[in-house]
């Protein structure tokens, strides 16, 4: 049995990792650490894990963390996994980041996160956790920097066009709209019940933290620049990203030959389902699963492509024990379906 621990077990994320991780049959938890007052059963925390994970949830000792796990995931917030990483990986464990820490280069991070990088020489080495785009590279890593929830989305949703689009020097257009757990569990005016629901608004319109990632990310894949415009909403929800992508260039192929494009990347991914040509896929299709599903449809010269995924599954813990399955030479759906 492979011995996990999850740092930020009480975060949405980390609740959700631990959700996976317990009907797992290869895994056993071993530690689960959070900001808390007290020592406490993780059951007692969350009733929901009662008879599942009885496990005590403490304040974090990396010490006691390194001598209970193999593997750990680190569910923390922006600019502090990175504090913690190096401590892990120096003692041995392979660590799967569920923060932005390690997913740009350092001066994109620095810029976009508004902070110093600490931990430069494992970021070099970190491997995108993407598994339809990095999957042999997952497999022999011991650092793997877990996507965002937009950038998952978006990136599966123009990766097998990417090079189209960087050729054709086009930007696409995406509207993304997540339900509002993907700001994390916080206590936040703007987060409030009273204010997200019976209400839409977009947020940090070609500004937001996500963005480069986008980018970073497809221009690598593309060999070539591809920007986007990205505008994100807060969608009255608990769960769930849907991105609508529209890319304006006047030699687009026809829905069919575009629809033959995506099969042929997508045809053989475990969690990433096309819809029939010109179908859309809804939230609900998703919810509550791992699968990204991906719609698609041309008109003369606009390509809509609709992009869903589960922000805390796919998003961010489904596909971190995706990677674990991976780097483990596990079956890749095991304790996601």
């Amino acid at each position: 049995m492979l011995k996990v621990g999850v740092v930020g077990a009480t975060g949405y994320t980390g609740e959700e990792l631990v959700e996976c991780l317990s009907r797992h049959p290869e895994v056993e938890i071993t530690s689960l650490t959070a900001i808390v007052e007290k020592p406490e059963a993780f059951s007692k925390l969350f009733p929901r894990f009662a008879k599942k994970v009885d496990i005590e949830c403490t304040e974090l000792d990396i010490d006691d963390v390194c001598e209970k796990t193999e593997l750990v995931f680190l569910a923390l917030p922006h600019t502090v996994s990175m504090k913690y990483a190096p401590e892990f990986l120096k003692k041995g464990k392979k660590v799967i980041d569920l923060s932005a820490d390690y997913r740009l280069p350092v001066e994109e991070y620095e810029k976009w996160y508004n902070t110093t990088h600490s931990d430069d020489g494992n970021l070099k080495d970190a491997v995108y956790g993407l598994p339809e785009l990095n999957r042999d590279k997952i497999k022999v890593s011991a650092l793997v920097a877990n996507p965002g929830c937009y950038p998952t989305s978006v990136i599966l949703g123009l990766m097998p066009i990417a090079k189209m689009i960087s050729d054709a020097g086009v930007k696409p257009l995406v509207d993304s709209k997540s339900g509002a757990t993907g700001a994390g569990r916080k206590a936040a005016i703007p987060l409030c019940f009273g204010e997200v629901g019976e209400n839409l608004k977009c947020y940090k319109a070609n500004e937001h933290q996500h963005m480069p990632e986008m980018s970073y990310i497809l221009s690598n894949t593309a060999g070539g620049k591809v920007d986007v415009n990205f505008i994100p909403h807060l969608l009255p929800v608990r769960r769930g990203i849907l991105s609508t992508i529209y890319v304006k260039h006047d030699g687009l192929p026809d829905t069919d030959a575009m629809m033959s494009i995506y099969s042929d990347i997508y045809d053989a991914e475990p969690f990433v389902r096309l819809r029939n040509s010109g179908d859309f896929p809804q939230i609900l299709d998703v919810s509550g699963t791992n699968f990204c599903d991906i719609g698609i449809k041309v008109f003369d010269d606009i390509a809509i492509i609709v992009s869903v995924i589960d922000n805390l599954l796919k998003g961010a813990s489904g596909q971190a024990v995706q990677n674990m399955n991976i780097m483990y030479g596990f079956d890749e759906k095991t304790g996601l379906i």
